[in-house]
C-alpha cells in the first residue's frame, strides 16, 4: 500500500533519533478465510493486520502524520476498494462518472453523508480518529469501499496466499487487530488481542476469519429501490 513504506521509514527514523533500543522484529502471520457458499470467491489479498503500541511514549513517537488521499467514483465503482490511512487524514471523493453519486458511511468508523453531487464535483472527509469505515453510494447499491484509519505505522495487507509481513516492529506490547472483507464486527473482535513482540522474528500464527456476503441497506435503513438509479444516469 502506498502509505506503508512512508510510515515505516518515518517510524524507523524516529527510533534512531530517539536513541532507543535497536531490538526490532519482523512480524508474520497468515490470514485464513472461511467463506460460506453465498460469499462466492473471496481472496485473502486485501485483508489487513495492524499492531498499535500500548506504551503511550512509543505510540506518540511512531504516530504517523496525516495524509491526503483520494477515493474516486468511476464506472459505478470506488477506486481503490480499500484505503488504509493515518488517523487525522483527509480523503477526497471525486465523482468521475457522468451522473450523480451520494456517498455515505453510517456504520462504525467515521459517520458521514455527502449528499448527492454531480459529475466533475468532489467532496472531502476528515477521518479524525482510528476506525474502520464502510463506504457506500445511496444511488448505486453495487458500490462499496472501506477506509481504515490507523494510529500506527505497523500494518500490512495480506498477499493472495494470506501471508502478512510487518518489518521493523520495535520490541514491546501491541494491540493486534485484523480486518477482512466480508467479516462481521464480532468475528474481527474475537481475533483482537494483546501480543508481545521481542527481538527477532515473531510469528502470530494462522488467523482464521469467517466471511460471508454481507448485504447493506441504503442510508435510510431500507432496501435499495431497483429503479432509483434511472433519474440520475445523466448529468
Amino acid at each position: 500500500m502506498k502509505f506503508a513504506r512512508l510510515w515505516l521509514r518515518l517510524a524507523l527514523a524516529a527510533l534512531a533519533l530517539a536513541g532507543s533500543a535497536s531490538a526490532q522484529s519482523t512480524v508474520t502471520a497468515r490470514i485464513v478465510l472461511a467463506a460460506d457458499r453465498k460469499a462466492g470467491a473471496i481472496h485473502a489479498r486485501g485483508a489487513v493486520l495492524w499492531l498499535t503500541p500500548l506504551n503511550r511514549e512509543v505510540a506518540a513517537r511512531f504516530a504517523p502524520p496525516p495524509q491526503t488521499a483520494v477515493l474516486t467514483q468511476k464506472d459505478k465503482t470506488f477506486i481503490p476498494h480499500l484505503l488504509v490511512i493515518p488517523a487525522g487524514s483527509r480523503v477526497e471523493f471525486p465523482n468521475r462518472d457522468p451522473f450523480f453519486h451520494n456517498v455515505f458511511s453510517l456504520f462504525e468508523g467515521k459517520r458521514f453523508d455527502l449528499g448527492m453531487y454531480e459529475a466533475g464535483s468532489s467532496r472531502m472527509v476528515n477521518f479524525d480518529r482510528p476506525g474502520v469505515s464502510y463506504i457506500f453510494c445511496n444511488i448505486h447499491p453495487q458500490m462499496s469501499a472501506v477506509v481504515i484509519a490507523l494510529a500506527t505505522p505497523f500494518f500490512a495487507e495480506a498477499d493472495s496466499a494470506g501471508n502478512i509481513t510487518i518489518p521493523g516492529v520495535p520490541a514491546g506490547q501491541y494491540q493486534m487487530q485484523v480486518w477482512a472483507d466480508g467479516a462481521t464486527a464480532e468475528a474481527l473482535q474475537s481475533l483482537s488481542r494483546v501480543v508481545s513482540i521481542a527481538d527477532g522474528t515473531a510469528s502470530l500464527g494462522n488467523l482464521r476469519i469467517e466471511v460471508a456476503a454481507l448485504p447493506h441497506k441504503n442510508k435510510y435503513g431500507r432496501d435499495y429501490d431497483a429503479v432509483v438509479t434511472a433519474p440520475y444516469e445523466h448529468p
